[in-house]
C-alpha cells in the first residue's frame, strides 16, 4: 500500500508560482507512475500531469508549458512546479499513483492523497 501526502498549496497572485510536493510512504515507490489531478467546485477531476517510473512526463493540454512535474525516488517524492498561474488554475490538487504505465484517467489510479488547495487571485 502507498500513502500519499500533498503539500505546498496556498494563495498566490496571477502570474505567480507554486511548487506542490507529494510525499509517499509505505511500500516501494520506484516502479509507480505518479500523477497530479485537480478539481474545482462543480467540475470533474481533471488530469494535470504525470511522470512514469522511467521519468517520462505527460501533461494536460491546458498546461501549455507552464507546469513541470519531477520525481525524486530516493526521497519518495514527486513535485509539480507551477509557473505563470492563472485564476482558472484555482482548484484542489491531488497526487495519485498507480503501479503501471501512465494514464490520464482518474479511474486508473489506485492510490490518492487528500489534496492541497491552490487559489490564484486576479
Amino acid at each position: 500500500q502507498v500513502q500519499l501526502v500533498e503539500s505546498g498549496g496556498g494563495l498566490v497572485q496571477a502570474g505567480g508560482s507554486l511548487r506542490l510536493s507529494c510525499a509517499a510512504s509505505g511500500r516501494t515507490f520506484r516502479g509507480y507512475t505518479v500523477a497530479w489531478f485537480r478539481q474545482s467546485p462543480g467540475k470533474e477531476r481533471e488530469f494535470v500531469a504525470a511522470i512514469s517510473f522511467s521519468g517520462n512526463t505527460f501533461y494536460g493540454d491546458f498546461v501549455k508549458g507552464r507546469f513541470a512535474i519531477s520525481r525524486d525516488d530516493a526521497k519518495k517524492s514527486v513535485y509539480l512546479q507551477m509557473n505563470n498561474l492563472k485564476p482558472e488554475d484555482t482548484a484542489d490538487y491531488y497526487c495519485a499513483a498507480r503501479d503501471g504505465v501512465w494514464s490520464h484517467q482518474v479511474s486508473q489510479y489506485e492510490h490518492w492523497g487528500q489534496g492541497t488547495q491552490v487559489t490564484v487571485s486576479s
